[in-house]
């Protein structure tokens, strides 16, 4: 079992910058694929962002050219740098790994992962 914990996250006005990470107990084969998802109140969990064991990855339309996922394998972190953020990015932000097999689009899918952080809250203002 892969212990997950974020942090990072607060309250940024549009336009802002914000880092989140993800602290990854050890990367295994059951980090073989790691992913940022979000939930906004009232709305599903969708996925943000992946990257595979090769660092390659994968955005959602909604973030692409302005949030960046990453692995520094180094530091047993998951990243995502969030760029020009806009009130609908609001939402709570959870890392998730998985052991599996996948495709990239399978892989912006929650029910594609049993590990998960708790969250760390993002609240863009404008």
């Amino acid at each position: 079992q892969v212990r997950l914990v974020e942090s990072g996250g607060g309250s940024v006005q549009a336009g802002g910058s914000l880092r989140l990470s993800c602290e990854v107990s050890e990367y295994t084969s059951a980090t073989r694929w790691m992913a940022w998802f979000r939930q906004a109140p009232g709305k599903e969990r969708e996925g943000v962002a992946d990257i595979n064991i090769l660092g390659q990855t994968l955005y959602a339309d909604s973030v692409k050219g302005r949030f960046t996922i990453s692995r520094d394998t180094a530091k047993n972190l998951l990243n995502l740098q969030m760029n020009s953020l806009k009130p609908e990015d609001t939402a709570m932000y959870y890392c998730a790994a998985s052991g599996n097999f996948m495709t990239f689009e399978e892989a912006l899918t929650a029910v594609k992962y049993k590990n998960w952080g708790q969250g760390t809250q993002v609240t863009v203002f404008s």
